[in-house]
């Protein structure tokens, strides 16, 4: 539902200035796609400190990405993803990774990466940020961190 709302809030953002005529066809059906997956990615995120499917996919992802920094001989990038990819671990469940801070703080090298790689473009991230912040948000909704709420049990049958 959030991700929805998002994706509304963006078609009209860039169909307000016709900013949709400068992708091609494949960009106007991938881009969608991508924050789709990055919506469903950091919504899976919070959950990285316990035996989750979250856990099981980034650490999957981090593991692929230090076996290739190892591979091309980038010993110091592949120690510094080592060293972060273990902070969650080290907290308790529901401790830092379900905090509002942490919703902004971790996608924020998709907003910060392109804005120092393509300073031509420096907004170009910012779609790519807010579809991981509107993920991450909708995790600490539905676990009542934003507004705290009972969910109604299902009877017994």
């Amino acid at each position: 539902m959030f991700f929805a709302i998002y994706l509304a809030a963006l078609i009209y953002v860039f169909s307000v200035d016709a900013a949709y005529e400068r992708f091609t066809t494949l960009e106007l059906a991938a881009y969608p796609l991508a924050l789709f997956a990055l919506c469903l990615m950091f919504g899976l995120w919070p959950d990285v400190d316990t035996n989750s499917v979250g856990q099981n996919l980034f650490y999957t992802i981090f593991f692929v990405a230090d076996v290739v920094l190892i591979a091309t001989k980038n010993f110091e990038e592949a120690a510094y993803l080592g060293l972060f990819a273990i902070l969650p671990v080290l907290g308790k469940h529901r401790g830092w990774t379900h905090s509002w801070w942490a919703m902004l703080l971790i996608p924020s090298p998709l907003l910060i990466l392109p804005y120092l790689f393509f300073p031509e473009r420096p907004l170009s991230g910012l779609p790519f940020f807010g579809a991981a912040v509107v993920g991450y948000f909708s995790h600490l909704f539905m676990d009542g961190l934003v507004i705290p709420f009972r969910r109604r049990r299902r009877a017994a049958r």
